[in-house]
């Protein structure tokens, strides 16, 4: 069976698990009173969502987890036994793993925020150090076993091909825990409205699908379906009217996965592209801030992150997720070229 079956698999698996734990977890949330509180400093119309469940991300996080075990451990098992010169469980394999389980621990934070918010009832949830903190311990525990036991500080760059960094890899390693910090909360900031994170993580998952296919990247392969079929699944609840929201449980794993997926298969200097919009919404904020500052109250944009923006200027919620989804796929697309132009 080819690795093109067991990504298939991997997506397919990946939705229909997310989709049916959505069907008996939204009513449990419910039940539960795990409902998301609307802050003031949003957009006003945003009050209407008060009480819908959040901490939804729970749902792809187990669809994902699942697809990508049962998909990696039965091609290899099947592979080796019926086709000795096809899968094999490789570097690249058991970077798949270790990624994963980086993105499941920032989840795992996620979920403590969450839970704080929602059941200890202190609307802030985890504080900024803390939060950080735990962030950065995952990261740096990443990148130090990636150093060790995977592709150390050798990566491929497209057009160049792989390079060492040698006696300066101590600054790639930092560089890259500030990167992966960094698109995290990113992508935690992105999640502001109905179906949002969920649709352009799915382009970006689906990208680094196309793109681990054609450099061989068997495990990545599988992974990154897992991660669209998951997303797919979640959005049947989560589209535009929410029924769900994914929460910081959901944002921060997605985090990680976008992450996780370009450092698995040793090409981490695609996620800086791949993470476009992500990053866009995160210096929407911090221009915003800044120019804040700077001028004694004046602001930049309406609102930000710039998704508020968008909204405050009269455009709907589908209509941003459609845009910046869109926005995604064209750079997913360029990269991609690239890539290819590149080997």
């Amino acid at each position: 069976m080819t690795t093109a079956i067991w990504s298939f698999g991997a997506v397919a698996l990946a939705f229909v698990i997310s989709a049916v734990i959505g069907r008996f977890l939204i009513p449990v949330l419910h039940k539960m009173k795990y409902g998301q509180t609307i802050l003031d400093i949003g957009p006003s119309w945003h009050k209407k969502k008060q009480g819908t469940p959040t901490m939804g991300g729970i749902m792809f996080i187990i669809g994902i987890v699942c697809a990508v075990v049962i998909s990696i451990i039965g091609a290899y098992v099947v592979g080796n036994v019926y086709q000795p010169s096809g899968y094999s469980f490789n570097k690249e394999v058991f970077m798949v793993f270790v990624s994963l389980g980086m993105a499941v621990l920032y989840g795992a934070v996620g979920f403590l925020d969450d839970y704080i918010k929602v059941v200890k009832k202190r609307n802030l949830g985890l504080t900024a150090k803390q939060k950080l903190g735990f962030q950065f311990a995952i990261a740096i525990a990443y990148v130090v076993i990636n150093a060790f036991f995977g592709y150390g500080s050798k990566t491929y760059i497209p057009f160049i091909g792989t390079v060492d960094f040698g006696s300066w890899a101590i600054l790639y390693y930092i560089i890259s825990v500030i990167v992966i910090v960094g698109i995290v909360n990113a992508v935690n900031l992105a999640d502001g409205i109905d179906g949002l994170v969920g649709s352009e993580t799915l382009f970006v998952a689906a990208i680094y699908m196309i793109i681990a296919s054609i450099m061989a990247c068997a495990g990545t392969t599988i992974f990154s379906a897992a991660v669209a079929g998951g997303c797919l699944g979640f959005l049947l609840w989560n589209f535009y009217p929410a029924k769900v929201f994914m929460g910081d449980t959901g944002s921060l794993f997605l985090g990680g996965a976008v992450c996780a997926m370009a450092y698995s298969m040793n090409m981490p200097i695609i996620l800086i592209p791949m993470a476009f919009i992500y990053i866009v919404e995160m210096f929407s904020v911090i221009l915003q801030v800044t120019y804040f500052k700077l001028t004694h109250g004046k602001r930049l944009f309406k609102m930000s992150p710039i998704h508020h923006h968008f909204e405050k200027c009269g455009w709907s919620e589908v209509k941003i997720v459609a845009v910046f989804s869109c926005v995604t796929a064209i750079v997913g697309g360029i990269v991609t070229a690239l890539v290819i132009l590149g080997l």
